[in-house]
């Protein structure tokens, strides 16, 4: 007797969906909106105020479809209803297409028919859909309304409020995404109007994204206002440096002048949104500042010369310091303002001659070794049951990644431990926030974990750690022990490293790190570094301690700048190579979380700079060795095969992937550190907390003219009962002083700072906070006092 083997069960999804969408099946999931399958399946269903990346309104209607229900079709707003089992949708009836045609008509009744003025013309969807689903002609002869245009809401955007449709994509972008509700509907009917509060600009980091999302040309941008037509500009996608992030975007040009970035909906990383500073810096790599001609120093002042004469001059000041006291004679400071082929082909140069002075931070970020920890990715830590930042205020620092983690906080995918010396961007949507005072960062952390709250919450689910410099003032040590903290408590956590020039990560995984910036600089101050490179890299501005990078670049006899604009330290060069910028130079840049992406060339270089790449593959040249590279093709050629951590990043792979490959995990043992003291409440004076602000006296700030009048200027912040024990009043000047100087600077009341502690933004125009900031102690303490 046989026996019949039981036909096995097939599993049945439960949040699968099929429908019915213009006769043809579609597979959705359960709680998809019509108008997202339509998209999926290549049904166009026209629309203004639908944004997949935001909640739906229903405010156009312009999305109406037909819905077969109980009682025969009906009409329904496709971006507010749900699909449902064995739903019929049908997009181009006579009865949709009428209504359309309707609501096109009652929308431009009083919207002005200024298409040949208006910087949306060419890529505006009411025009678009006028066309296309409009009526032809409208009945309307009445007068249309008129306001005041334009009108400026912010220092970056205007806002015309006869061409708005009231969508509401502005405003809930503001609301729902940056947080930032400063704009709004105001009036009623009619009368109803987008506005800000009265004597309140819509001052976001990120209010140019209202403007790329804006359906009209109600929104413009003031840096593109009148710049050029959309189908004059060529475009081509790349990837933002201006941070770590890693920001997708596409750079358009007109007749070889960037004129502006777009973003680019990247799913990993930046779902289409950018920060303000990223935008709009393109004005930069058209400065009239930038350098276009080698600079060789003849007596005291710096005169054009030939690359050949340049460079020949350049290897010269290396051979004599290496032959005079060898390699260790010369270092190397920069590198992450470049691609990873630049960065590549001067870690390539740098071991040829035996160079292991090499840093691509300048004292203000953590170790290399912190990527040695098991790394997490955005989205991972977007996805996180607990987050917890020993970080930076990341509004200012890492917009985006602001917004991603502000975004899991806000729909409840996570929770957020922050620990922190002042409150930042993220305090309001915290689960908790652990205040503590510099210098006890580790002991907090470890006490903190060790509640029965803490844990329980922390066994829930994936921990993620956003680690990073949150003071330039304290040491890096601090961080590190607390890191360690968190790992010993929760083995299975995972880190993201939040370090914030555009490509340090990968600057960094080619060996770019092998030696502390502030250890160099204290042997050069010691006189025993002859030669120092600069590669897109200023101590003097960037290094928290100011005195030891100024001391340290006296004390150098020769000094080789390669950058894009002289700046403090590139000034006092023998040898000044004017380098390529962002978007005049193709390769690949490594964000954060360690993904590589592709980076585009769209103008022609200023004047004769040429990549980073090039000046160490010719300079390698001049001195002997040949690096058997040629193209930037032959360098990331190069790095795929000799670095394991890029051999997934191939061009095929990249060109296949467009949000690119997350590099390989390269594990090692965590090196033995020193533990830092935990240090005591200052006797007499304040606990100095120095930050970062998103606008600062960056030279992408400072030669963007848009930007630069956003730099808030420097201040030194004070809680309120601390000032008025002080006998300050707000507003006033006062002198702050540490063991080496003092500076004077206006102090500000704010109830963010804690108490016992003042806080002052880095590199901002006016006093410079880093000149009471000594490296080589654990904490800096400042007193205040009157004038």
């Amino acid at each position: 007797m046989t026996t019949t083997e039981p036909t096995p069960e097939i599993a049945v999804d439960p949040n699968a969906v099929n429908l019915t969408i213009n006769g043809r099946p579609v597979a959705a999931r359960k709680g998809e909106l019509i108008i997202a399958a339509a998209d999926r399946s290549g049904d166009y269903i026209p629309r203004f105020c639908y944004h997949p990346r935001m909640s739906p309104v229903g405010m156009c209607r312009q999305c109406l479809v037909e819905v077969e229900g109980p009682r025969g079709p009906m009409m329904v707003v496709s971006c507010m209803t749900p699909v449902a089992e064995g739903q019929v949708v049908r997009t181009e009836t006579e009865q949709v297409k009428r209504a359309q045609e309707g609501i096109i008509e009652l929308l431009l009744a009083n919207h002005p028919l200024d298409c040949p003025v208006c910087d949306k013309g060419g890529e505006c969807p009411l025009q678009d859909q006028a066309f296309s689903h409009g009526p032809g002609e409208s009945r309307f002869i009445e007068e249309k309304r008129h306001y005041e245009k334009p009108i400026a809401i912010s220092d970056l955007v205007l806002l015309d409020r006869e061409r708005c449709i009231l969508c509401d994509r502005c405003t809930r972008f503001a609301d729902e995404v940056a947080g930032d509700a400063l704009i709004h509907f105001t009036s009623r009917g009619n009368n109803t109007q987008v506005q800000t509060f009265p004597d309140e600009p819509f001052s976001s980091y990120f209010s140019g994204n209202t403007v790329q999302i804006c359906p009209v040309g109600a929104l413009t941008a003031q840096p593109y206002r009148f710049k050029a037509r959309p189908w004059d500009l060529e475009k081509t996608e790349s990837t933002c440096t201006t941070c770590s992030v890693g920001c997708r975007i596409t750079l358009e040009s007109s007749r070889d002048e960037l004129l502006r970035y777009q973003g680019v909906d990247s799913d990993p990383v930046n779902h289409g949104w950018l920060c303000d500073k990223g935008r709009f810096n393109f004005e930069s790599v058209k400065s009239d500042a930038r350098l276009s001609n080698p600079l060789v120093r003849d007596g005291g002042s710096l005169v054009e010369t030939s690359w050949s004469s340049a460079l020949s001059t350049a290897a010269s000041l290396i051979r004599s310091a290496v032959n005079a006291g060898g390699a260790s004679r010369v270092a190397v400071l920069g590198g992450a303002r470049g691609t990873n082929e630049d960065a590549h082909a001067w870690a390539r140069l740098t071991s040829a001659l035996g160079i292991d002075s090499v840093d691509a931070q300048l004292g203000d970020g953590l170790p290399a070794d912190v990527l040695s920890y098991p790394q997490a990715t955005i989205d991972e830590a977007a996805r996180a049951s607990t987050i917890i930042l020993l970080a930076p205020d990341l509004k200012e620092e890492l917009p985006i990644l602001y917004l991603r983690l502000r975004d899991a906080s806000e729909k409840k995918r996570s929770r957020i431990l922050e620990f922190t010396a002042k409150e930042s961007g993220l305090t309001r949507y915290a689960w908790k926030t652990v205040p503590y005072l510099p210098g006890t960062q580790p002991a907090v952390v470890a006490s903190t974990l060790a509640d029965a709250p803490i844990s329980a919450q922390m066994a829930t689910g994936s921990v993620v750690v956003v680690v990073g410099r949150s003071n330039l003032a304290e040491s890096d040590e601090y961080t590190m022990a607390a890191l360690d903290a968190v790992m010993t408590a929760h083995p299975n956590a995972t880190v993201l490293p939040v370090l914030r020039r555009g490509n340090v990560r990968g600057a960094l995984t080619v060996g770019l790190g092998r030696r502390d910036a502030v250890d160099i600089l204290a042997d050069a101050v010691n006189g025993e570094i002859d030669c120092l490179v600069l590669v897109g890299a200023d101590p003097i501005g960037d290094c928290p301690d100011t005195e030891l990078a100024r001391r340290a670049l006296a004390a150098i006899p020769n000094i080789i700048a390669i950058d894009t604009f002289a700046t403090a330290s590139s000034s006092k060069a023998s040898v000044l190579l004017p380098a390529a910028a962002f978007g005049e130079k193709d390769g690949t840049t490594t964000n954060l979380e360690g993904r590589v992406t592709r980076l585009a060339r769209k103008v022609t270089v200023n004047g004769t700079s040429r990549p980073d790449w090039m000046v160490a593959l010719e300079l390698a040249d001049v001195l002997g060795h040949d690096l058997a590279m040629a193209s930037v093709s032959d360098v990331h050629a190069d790095l795929v095969s000799s670095n394991a951590a890029f051999a997934s990043a191939t061009r095929s792979a990249l060109s296949a992937h467009p949000d690119g490959v997350v590099l390989e995990p390269v594990r090692s043992s965590s090196p033995s550190r020193v533990v830092p003291p935990a240090a005591e409440r200052p006797g007499f004076g304040y606990r100095l907390v120095v930050g970062r602000k998103l606008y600062d006296n960056g030279r992408n700030v400072a030669e963007s003219p848009s930007l630069a009048p956003l730099a808030p200027g420097s201040a030194l912040h004070m809680h309120p009962l601390d000032l008025e024990r002080l006998g300050a009043a707000d507003g006033a000047s006062v002198k702050v002083s540490g063991d080496r100087t003092s500076i004077v600077m206006d102090v500000k009341s704010d109830d963010s700072v804690q108490r016992g502690t003042v806080w002052a933004a880095w590199a901002q125009p006016g006093a410079n906070i880093g000149e009471l900031i000594d490296s080589t102690k654990w904490v800096n303490d400042v007193k205040v006092e009157t004038l």
